[in-house]
């Protein structure tokens, strides 16, 4: 597969975690690299750093991803200093857990705005760029979108719908974009408890966790695969959305 030297790529909340991970292996491909973030200055600041330690070019500008204004706004400050943009990746999203009944309508709302308005929203500011550069749109859903995690209903339901929207997407944005989703399953991202990664990682027919690594390597692997590929979703979870979790 072709590199991604020349390309733009764009990660919203890319300054940790599987983003931090997408943002730095995108450069170790040749791309250029904008990353967006919220409150995580201080860590978007030293992603781009190690970006530019491989020799790319990058910035990290802050974004809103629920807000059509600040999605403009960045969008418009990474066309000014790169010129172009060739992949989005809406990496930026909100997760927490809770038992169906203790869920408020605002912590509902929270959950969409951020992981299915928010995608809705980057896709929309980037689509012309997106539509010049005949580009890709990778969005990061989660295997929580495929099964029923009776304490994370909100969550389940909120990427459950950006699968849906993947695919409405792909249709809309063809022939000149592509959009495809990535749907990781247990990830180490030291935010866990130990003794969850472990009950998890025995379960899991690969015997381990994922690392951001693989799903980064997966969302590369969209970045750069045959343009007549769109619409489709690749689940990283090393088999455990094969069993009843």
């Amino acid at each position: 597969m072709a590199n991604l030297a020349g390309k733009v790529v764009l990660v919203t909340g890319g300054a940790r975690r599987i983003g931090h991970a997408i943002a730095l292996a995108s450069a170790g491909a040749g791309a250029e690299v904008a990353i967006t973030y919220l409150a995580s200055e201080s860590e978007a600041r030293k992603t781009a750093r190690e970006v530019e330690a491989l020799g790319r070019r990058t910035m990290a500008v802050r974004c809103d991803v629920r807000s059509e204004k600040s999605a403009q706004t960045a969008v418009k400050a990474v066309l000014r200093h790169f010129g172009r943009l060739d992949v989005l990746v809406n990496n930026a999203g909100f997760y927490e857990t809770a038992e169906f009944g203790d869920i408020t309508p605002q912590q509902w709302s929270k959950m969409f705005e951020t992981n299915t308005q928010g995608p809705y929203i980057m896709a929309k500011a980037c689509r012309a760029a997106l539509k010049k550069s005949e580009g890709r749109i990778v969005n990061l859903g989660s295997l929580g979108g495929m099964r029923p995690w009776v304490t994370h209903a909100h969550y389940c339901a909120s990427k459950a719908a950006l699968g849906m929207l993947t695919q409405i997407m792909a249709k809309a944005f063809a022939p000149q974009i592509t959009v495809n989703c990535v749907a990781p399953g247990m990830i180490e991202t030291g935010a866990q408890p130990a003794k969850m990664l472990r009950r998890f990682a025995a379960k899991t027919p690969m015997r381990r966790n994922g690392q951001p690594e693989d799903v980064a390597e997966a969302v590369l692997w969209f970045a750069r695969a045959p343009k007549f590929i769109t619409g489709q979703v690749l689940v990283v979870d090393g088999g455990l959305g094969l069993l009843t979790v």
